[in-house]
């Protein structure tokens, strides 16, 4: 399923079976349940975390959840931390971006009475039986410059059209530095645990925080990116601070409808009954909503008509007596239409050749 179908909720195959004589057309849709074959799995092995020993009670640091390819209560999280003095586990649930993990100080830090601690953390699934990851947080008790930026917000969301221009600003973020001098410059970088495509579509001014448009952006490959933006000061050792951007991309109509037309019975008798099944005609569309919302219709008027058989399926059929001594071949057009606007169409020709019977 997660091969097929990859985080959709819904995962399904269609077939066709044909039935010759009488020709009959049977439509088949295999729906595929997910079961937990996949434990949650974390980027990397361990985390490093780099924490100054004055930074303040509840102070929160982020840390990098877990991910699970199944999908529903297989891929519902939940996190452990093994026990600690210094350090609580936070976790925060956001409709569009999972569940925020973070580590919250409870015991102020020491490095000369401290200088490291190794936490473990577990990300258990809810299947049966469920399946469990981990990784190590290792984290590193920091001397001096005692303040890390503060972005003005924690999240920043944008929208972004799919058609839109390469070097288009996406937002300008903005942190803060309560220190003085080099220990209050911050620099600006994309997140080292973000995927190879963030680098490929997006770049960030490492001096002023703007993030711009590199490459293009496609709907129907993927339609939101989550970024995760790190604020650097120059101090010694650095501190710094995370953001993160989400990015959605909206539809515009930048697809034509196809056609995939399947002859059946060519050439037909002149004797067919009505209703015969001549051409079946697939359509389909890779916008979404009423971008991808597609309608048939059939020209010029022949004693043919098109009959919708299942979602995007249609079937060409006769619907009034042939005669081949009148007219002993028909071509007509499927056009294809959308509903975006302005909408997009594709046209297919068909050819009906008419067989003679001894009449």
């Amino acid at each position: 399923r997660e091969e097929l179908c990859g985080r959709s909720a819904e995962c399904s195959l269609h077939l066709e079976v044909i039935v010759d004589r009488p020709l009959q057309v049977f439509h088949v849709e295999v729906k595929i349940k997910d079961i937990n074959d996949n434990p949650p799995v974390f980027r990397n092995r361990e985390q490093r975390l780099f924490i100054p020993e004055s930074r303040q009670l509840d102070s929160r640091f982020p840390i990098e959840g877990a991910v699970d390819a199944d999908i529903g209560a297989n891929a519902l999280l939940t996190y452990t931390l093994s026990p600690s003095d210094f350090f609580s586990l936070d976790i925060r649930a956001n409709d569009e971006l999972g569940k925020s993990l973070s580590l919250e100080l409870r015991k102020s830090l020491d490095r000369e009475e401290t200088p490291e601690l190794h936490l473990l953390l577990t990300a258990t699934d809810g299947g049966k039986p469920e399946l469990e990851g981990r990784v190590q947080l290792l984290i590193t008790v920091l001397d001096v410059n005692d303040n890390a930026p503060v972005f003005d917000q924690d999240l920043y969301r944008v929208h972004l059209l799919e058609t839109i221009a390469n070097g288009t600003l996406v937002t300008r973020l903005n942190a803060s530095d309560a220190d003085e001098g080099v220990n209050g410059e911050v620099i600006f970088s994309f997140g080292g645990g973000d995927p190879p495509d963030i680098q490929e579509k997006f770049k960030i001014d490492s001096t002023s925080g703007e993030i711009s448009v590199i490459g293009n952006l496609d709907y129907e490959e993927k339609k939101s990116y989550e970024i995760q933006v790190k604020a650097v000061d120059k101090g010694s050792p650095p501190m710094s601070n995370h953001c993160k951007v989400l990015v959605k991309v909206l539809d515009v109509n930048d697809n034509a409808p196809e056609l995939a037309i399947t002859s059946l019975s060519l050439p037909i008798r002149e004797d067919a009954p009505l209703g015969t099944v001549i051409t079946l005609i697939m359509v389909s569309d890779l916008d979404s909503g009423v971008n991808g919302q597609v309608t048939c219709s059939l020209t010029p008027n022949a004693p043919f008509k098109l009959v919708s058989t299942f979602k995007n399926y249609y079937s060409l059929v006769l619907d009034s007596t042939l005669d081949r001594e009148t007219t002993s071949e028909y071509k007509v057009v499927v056009t294809a239409r959308d509903g975006g606007s302005p909408p997009l169409w594709t046209t297919a020709s068909v050819s009906v050749e008419v067989a003679d019977v001894n009449d």
